[in-house]
């Protein structure tokens, strides 16, 4: 009888144990608000997560009980931002930067060279999946201009796709097979998702969002239905940013408010069950496929979610986190939203010339952009790439606009931001 209510109260607790968000605390914190900006896991227990503005790789072969730091910047002699990391097999991997420097490993992880013989050296790499036994892609940048690189032998030897005439930047790719994929970003009209049947040969648009200076950020195809794809717009405040949905292969899409502006993170486990996050969020969770959400209140500054299976996922932000019903220990960690840009105004009011100097605490990349007070695009007005720290300083002649207020929108490794002028 004893036996028999052992193995009831078994039953009841393994029946009612619950998956939720855990955040690991044994993997190195980041200090000044940085970010884990991409995580990758071969299986349930081996996995990298790629460290941004620390630049470091580390490894994890137990589901991260235990991880080891493979490479920094230290290591490397340089300054660099790691933005993603993909492995084909538990051996050859690939690490994109927004450094022009695009990096290979051959025995996971425990060293990695620079790619050297891409036909065209790209400014950043934003995007990459690797799909089959053999082949690889990546894409960039959110900076611009939109290409393509491609590897049918595991980075023995690339090509080089201009898609300059489908887009004006690309930041995520994911390919059902070598030849059926999809890619993401912006378009002169919006944020754009395309469609590719041939390998990269051609692509089709398949959603638009017609709002300029929106980026489809992320993308998630479920694979336990294929047909089923699910997107995160970034957009510019006020305007709110979105999650897009498809349950028909693309054909037609749903738009529902995302939990933040800034959004980037995506993942579902099926239809109705999913989380996002951005910038200045954690985790929201929705149960109805993006109708509403609710704040977990665990983590922030989130960039990837990476579903496992239906009972197992990790993700990348301020920490590095993992959805699982086993504990992964009470210690709390500060975890605070993305530190802004240190930016002054030289003048407000502006006149005709604005004029603003922005601190850069290391080497960086910035868009520069102009949108009037209700998110409409009026222009680009720089396009930077910065060495090392500094502060820079910055000038734009903007007597042609009328007066009112705008937003100086700006856009750098780390986030995105609005700061408001007015212009007499």
């Amino acid at each position: 009888m004893r036996i028999l209510k052992l193995i009831c109260l078994l039953f009841f607790f393994c029946a009612n144990a619950q998956s939720n968000w855990q955040t690991f605390t044994n993997i190195s914190p980041n200090i000044n608000n940085q970010r884990y900006d991409d995580v990758f896991f071969i299986d349930e227990n081996i996995g990298w997560a790629a460290n941004g503005g620390f630049a470091a790789v580390y490894k994890t072969i137990d589901g991260g009980n235990t991880w080891s730091e493979q490479l920094n910047e230290t290591i490397l002699g340089g300054d660099y931002y790691f933005r993603n990391i993909e492995f084909l097999d538990e051996n050859i991997g690939f690490l994109g930067t927004l450094n022009s420097v695009f990096f290979k490993t051959n025995d996971g992880g425990t060293t990695w060279t620079e790619v050297t013989n891409l036909p065209t050296n790209p400014r950043a790499i934003c995007g990459l999946n690797t799909v089959g036994s053999s082949t690889i892609y990546g894409c960039g940048s959110y900076l611009g201009p939109a290409f393509i690189i491609k590897s049918t032998d595991s980075g023995a030897t690339w090509q080089f796709i201009d898609m300059s005439s489908y887009a004006s930047e690309l930041v995520e790719i994911y390919f059902l097979t070598e030849d059926i994929g999809f890619v993401s970003g912006r378009s002169n009209s919006g944020a754009t998702i395309l469609k590719t049947t041939d390998g990269g040969v051609s692509w089709t648009e398949i959603y638009n969002s017609n709002i300029i200076g929106e980026y489809l950020w992320k993308m998630q195809v479920l694979e336990s239905n294929t047909n089923v794809l699910f997107g995160s717009i970034e957009a510019v405040s006020p305007n709110p940013g979105k999650l897009v949905k498809s349950v028909d292969g693309g054909l037609t899409w749903l738009s529902y408010d995302a939990p933040e502006t800034e959004i980037q993170a995506v993942g579902f486990i099926n239809e109705n069950q999913g989380w996002m996050g951005g910038h200045y969020t954690g985790f929201y969770e929705t149960l109805n496929g993006g109708e509403s959400w609710t704040n977990l209140n665990i983590g922030n500054n989130l960039n990837r979610i990476f579903i496992v299976n239906s009972n197992l996922a990790y993700a990348s932000g301020t920490s590095v986190y993992k959805f699982t019903d086993n504990s992964l220990g009470t210690k709390r960690i500060d975890e605070s939203g993305r530190t802004p840009l240190k930016i002054k105004l030289k003048t407000n009011p502006v006149e005709s010339i604005l004029e603003f100097d922005i601190e850069f605490d290391s080497n960086d990349n910035l868009l520069i952009e102009l949108y009037d007070l209700n998110a409409k695009f009026i222009r680009q007005l720089a396009r930077d790439k910065i060495d090392n720290k500094t502060t820079k300083k910055y000038k734009f002649n903007i007597e042609n606009l009328s007066s009112g207020t705008y937003l100086i929108n700006l856009h750098n490794n780390t986030g995105r931001e609005s700061i408001k002028f007015i212009k007499k």
